[in-house]
């Protein structure tokens, strides 16, 4: 299976950082990786004019992004490593659905019915491993995790019908302790193992 595993973290020395490594050195053990690391890529974030002009255009000017919608495109699972900030994806991230789940390669849009039709379907796996500043507590009960629904209901969508996926998220990182760090890791180190 090839897997590419999507990191968005800029600082190398991060928890973050370690658990995205974790999870390229799990995966190889088994499978083929493509590790992205977005920041590491210098991957610019903002959609250029062309890239907007084209979007509803029938052909999207993918040009800036053809590397990553051809990794995007092979790969049979995708798994993103990333925190939340303000319950929410870094912008690096967020810039890199915008930019490469892009017209003609996520989906094709049925502008009549108002509809998109997804086009991911060699995707079967997709996975997220985060973590969040703030309690479980007040990102699922009070902010009713706004960011986990982005990933299930809009982009999780785009893929195969029979996709699996899984959810791993360390919270109150604010307050995190070598020893919980320690057991997400490991947490995570044997989901990915399961693979």
């Amino acid at each position: 299976m090839l897997i590419q595993v999507v990191h968005s973290h800029p600082l190398e020395d991060s928890y973050n950082h370690a658990l995205f490594k974790t999870i390229v050195e799990t995966l190889e053990r088994r499978h083929e990786v493509i590790a992205t690391d977005l920041y590491r890529e210098q991957f610019s974030p903002a959609m250029t004019e062309a890239e907007r002009r084209s979007y509803y255009e029938g052909h999207y000017a993918e040009e800036g992004v053809s590397r990553l919608i051809g990794q995007l495109r092979r790969a049979d699972g995708i798994i993103f490593c990333f925190p939340h900030w303000w319950f929410s994806m870094p912008a690096m991230l967020k810039g890199y659905f915008d930019r490469v789940w892009a017209p003609g390669t996520a989906f094709t849009h049925d502008l009549a019915g108002g509809r998109i039709k997804p086009h991911l379907i060699n995707i079967r796996l997709f996975g997220v491993v985060t973590t969040y500043g703030s309690a479980w507590w007040l990102t699922r009960i009070v902010m009713q995790d706004p960011g986990r629904k982005v990933l299930f209901r809009a982009l999780k969508p785009m893929c195969g019908p029979a996709v699996q996926s899984f959810y791993l998220a360390h919270y109150d990182m604010d307050r995190s302790t070598p020893a919980s760090r320690n057991a997400f890791m490991e947490r995570v180190r044997a989901k990915v193992s399961s693979l």
